[in-house]
């Protein structure tokens, strides 16, 4: 049999030095991490300011402003483009810029799509319209009518040109039965998710809260006596969007600097093809490539984003190139749900 090896006093003494040596090294560890994690948390509840937690302060830090193309189309009948519409969502409210045909089902998209809360039905409550041709506002008794059904339980806040009153008048008395059938029969409905309140505009602040400040300007679009451009300047971002129009000083003079212009454009090579009577019209009322170029040079936004594109035949890349013969900044050719 082999002997069992025996452990004396000293061995057993050095063994339990290395037992404490170790536990002291790994207390000073679990103390290091221990401190960097407490100054972590402090450190973020400081920056989230009095009253707010570090979780706070990072969803705060995650909220921002965005730009959404839900309608990006022309009265051409284009089947990959809803009408005219945008919103520009601040800290996930959305403002509605124009509701073209479809606008309501393209929110929806986004909201699926993209994950905007902001554009759920039932959340959209603030329109701006820049005019009232028909291609920018056709969308208009559905934005009244459909997230009412779809639990909207506040009035829709709408701000537009003088005649808007009327136009809402008019068409709150065509679906007149529709409304009544829905307050007074089976099917539970709010008192006030279709109703609007509308306030007919002039040029200046139009509208503002803590989240956001809006301007409108006046823009020349053809015979129209009343078409607005607007510019959203959130803590962020400064967005101005062009509505229809061809050049024009109050544009270049609000959007100057801006973080992102949105404006309309139609091809310059393509138009010579038209019948003079359109080209007549269509220079009177919107921009070209090679316009909006020169004034995206004198203005110098951050990003020039395209939207009612009057293609004609031609493609992205052309009516691009139109455009950067004179800027040579960001510019994008948009198409519907791009996000920015």
């Amino acid at each position: 049999m082999k002997a069992k090896k025996l452990i004396g006093p000293r061995t057993r003494n050095r063994e339990n030095q290395k037992k404490k040596g170790s536990a002291l090294n790994e207390k000073k560890v679990l103390t290091k991490i221990g401190f960097w994690w407490l100054c972590l948390v402090i450190g973020a509840s400081l920056l989230a300011g009095p009253g707010l937690k570090a979780s706070e302060a990072q969803a705060a830090a995650t909220v921002g402003t965005r730009l959404v193309l839900l309608g990006t189309g022309t009265p051409n009948c284009e089947p990959d483009r809803a009408g005219p519409a945008l919103a520009v969502i601040v800290d996930d409210v959305a403002y509605l810029v124009d509701c073209g045909p479809g606008v309501v089902r393209r929110a929806v998209a986004a909201s699926k799509k993209k994950g905007l809360e902001a554009l759920k039905p039932a959340n959209l409550l603030y329109l701006f319209i820049t005019h009232l041709h028909s291609d920018h506002t056709l969308g208009y008794p559905d934005l009244i009518l459909s997230p009412w059904v779809l639990g909207r339980a506040k009035p829709l806040e709408v701000y537009g040109p003088p005649g808007l009153k009327k136009m809402t008048r008019h068409l709150l008395k065509a679906y007149q039965e529709d409304i009544s059938v829905r307050l007074l029969g089976l099917q539970p409905a709010n008192r006030e998710g279709y109703q609007v309140h509308v306030q007919e505009i002039k040029p200046g602040l139009v509208f503002q809260d803590e989240r956001v400040k809006v301007e409108a300007f006046p823009v020349k679009h053809e015979s129209w006596p009343y078409a607005f451009g607007y510019r959203f300047e959130s803590r962020d971002k400064v967005i101005v969007i062009s509505g229809d129009t061809r050049p024009c000083e109050e544009l270049i003079a609000s959007a100057r600097g801006c973080d992102i212009l949105v404006h309309e454009v139609y091809s310059a090579a393509k138009l010579k093809e038209k019948p003079l009577e359109w080209q007549r019209y269509h220079r009177a009322s919107h921009t070209s490539g090679e316009e909006l170029g020169k004034i995206a040079r004198e203005v110098k936004p951050g990003l020039l984003v395209l939207v009612h594109q009057l293609y004609w035949g031609a493609s992205d890349e052309e009516l691009l190139q139109e455009v950067r013969r004179y800027f040579s900044g960001r510019v994008v050719s948009g198409r519907d749900l791009m996000v920015f």
